[in-house]
């Protein structure tokens, strides 16, 4: 584990699909952070009658909610990996919407001086999301681990999950940009488990004239 410098109160969660990610925001939680998940958000703004599907739909056409009328991912994702604009046009609706909401819900945090994480698929593309995080932790993995953990989980095929790392940030991209990098390759659960509490004592633990009275 690469870390930097203590005394986070915004962390930021970022990493490639299959890296383990959720797990570690799972972890962060169960440590005593506030978790602000922006995927969960995205997911609550297109089920049927959600708050972007209006618009979602009136830019890409009907076809793209399901019966259901929630958001067809598999129609989307399909429309954004054969257009980049289609792409952008997608997070030109969904992003203001998302960070909205998550400003909210850390607003609403159960106390002045939780650690809230939030746990951003897209946080190396964001410089808004990069500025907001006083902290930022990346979970980090090989691609051939990222696609057999996410075909084993998804019944995706290889090439399906490969076309999504694709799309995302580079691996090198996201080690840029980290206070601190967790490489989940082959750590057991108690392992990250470890390497998760670690961080947290570093980083989240409350710092002296905060309100609580320093380690002695």
């Amino acid at each position: 584990m690469k870390s930097g410098p203590p005394a986070a109160r915004a962390i930021g969660l970022t990493g490639g699909i299959g890296s383990g990610k959720s797990t570690v925001a799972t972890l962060l939680v169960a440590q005593g952070a506030t978790l602000v998940d922006t995927d969960a958000i995205a997911h609550g703004l297109t089920v049927p009658g959600g708050a972007a599907m209006a618009a979602l739909q009136q830019r890409f056409g009907n076809a793209i909610a399901g019966p259901d009328g929630a958001l067809d991912r598999a129609r989307m994702r399909s429309l954004v990996f054969a257009d980049p604009q289609a792409k952008l046009a997608l997070e030109a609706i969904l992003h203001p919407m998302i960070g909205a909401e998550a400003e909210r819900q850390a607003a609403a945090a159960d106390r002045p001086d939780a650690v809230v994480v939030f746990d951003v698929p897209l946080l190396t593309e964001s410089s808004v999301w990069r500025r907001r995080c006083q902290r930022i932790l990346v979970v980090d993995c090989s691609a051939e681990t990222q696609t057999r953990r996410v075909v084993a989980r998804s019944g995706w095929s290889a090439d399906q999950v490969q076309r999504v790392i694709a799309q995302q940030a580079s691996r090198t991209s996201r080690r840029a940009i980290a206070d601190a990098v967790i490489y989940n390759e082959s750590l057991s659960l108690a392992g990250l488990a470890a390497e998760v509490a670690a961080l947290w004592a570093l980083w989240a633990l409350p710092t002296p004239g905060a309100g609580t009275p320093a380690p002695t």
